[in-house]
């Protein structure tokens, strides 16, 4: 089987070189692929396809390569495939379930601790030498209220950590599934003091939480998102916080969130960027000159442990890819 492997860090490569079974002929890209990204004919006849969440597999995208059999997401989320053209075309797609349950859950936590007890302030403080206790003064998460969106199995790991914290905690999923305290997204975002968005995105999703949803929300209110960045709009969120509307915002992704890492000074995620991106671009550099806001790069992930799960998962799928009538999982679509 002949791979196009994007996205691939330097551990991934070592990683993919040593465990690939002999009969997978593997080519590896540092950069992403989308539909602006050139890709050299000689590749068009490849059975399948292995990225990361940055590349975006549309229809003009997988109808380059006409021998396309499978896609091998290094990702639990998907809505960065085509998933009808791939139904149509009989090819079959896996993501990598359950590798950062934990990781993520914890990161939701750390970002939220970081805001709301003013951690990263504290610290530059320290470097200016201009400690000013008023301004440092944080909040506590006991006997507060969070909200979380999403109550898959990051979610869950969400709702269990906010217990931990003495959190009273509103739930929102429309899979009304264990026993959780679910509402309606009204009265979560009405009567939350912290809102965790853990939910995937797709077509109910998108720009879930726009300005009438903010607008909703407790004044003292912050949001946290460790899912993806399009569930927020990025322009909404802006004037919310610019007009002390919520109180703060932690974000680990935001709306086409490559286009940040032009700032960078190594990055591979910046070649060909949608144009569709320029207007949340300008609302995303505005978003990280407030000083109610903390934005990671999509970094919840990025644990030892949850890398490790990623790739072994990966090879996984690719070996029973093999034989996809006998105990194939993780397929997204068969």
């Amino acid at each position: 089987m002949k791979i196009l492997f994007y996205d691939v860090k330097k551990n991934e490569l070592e990683y993919f070189l040593e465990r690939l079974p002999e009969k997978v002929e593997a080519y590896f890209f540092k950069n992403l692929i989308n539909e602006t990204v050139y890709v050299d004919s000689k590749y068009f006849d490849v059975e399948a396809l292995s990225v990361f969440v940055g590349s975006e597999l549309n229809q003009k995208v997988l109808s380059k390569f006409k021998n396309l059999k499978f896609i091998f997401l290094r990702s639990v989320g998907y809505s960065n495939v085509d998933l009808e053209y791939c139904k149509n075309n009989n090819i079959y797609v896996f993501n990598t379930p359950n590798y950062g349950n934990s990781t993520v859950a914890e990161y939701v936590f750390a970002l939220l601790l970081a805001l709301s007890k003013k951690i990263i302030q504290g610290h530059k403080a320290i470097i200016n030498g201009d400690i000013e206790q008023e301004y440092l003064r944080g909040i506590e998460l006991f006997q507060k209220t969070m909200g979380v969106i999403g109550v898959g199995a990051i979610g869950r790991k969400v709702v269990n950590i906010a217990y931990g914290f003495g959190m009273d905690v509103l739930a929102y999923d429309v899979n009304k599934n264990g026993a959780y305290n679910f509402v309606e997204l009204d009265e979560l975002l009405k009567k939350s003091d912290f809102v965790s968005i853990n939910c995937p995105l797709n077509e109910h999703t998108r720009n879930l939480i726009d300005k009438i949803a903010i607008s909703k929300m407790k004044k003292n209110a912050i949001l946290i998102n460790t899912a993806r960045g399009e569930i927020i709009d990025s322009e909404a969120l802006y004037y919310a916080l610019a007009e002390n509307k919520i109180k703060g915002a932690a974000l680990d992704v935001v709306e086409c969130e490559e286009y940040l890492c032009q700032n960078w000074k190594k990055c591979n995620k910046n070649i060909g960027i949608k144009s569709t991106c320029f207007k949340k671009f300008f609302f995303n550099q505005k978003l990280l000159q407030l000083q109610n806001v903390l934005i990671t790069p999509h970094n919840a992930y990025n644990t030892k442990e949850a890398q490790k799960r990623i790739l072994d998962i990966t090879i996984e799928n690719i070996n029973s890819s093999f034989d996809i009538s006998y105990g194939a999982k993780n397929l997204v679509l068969l």
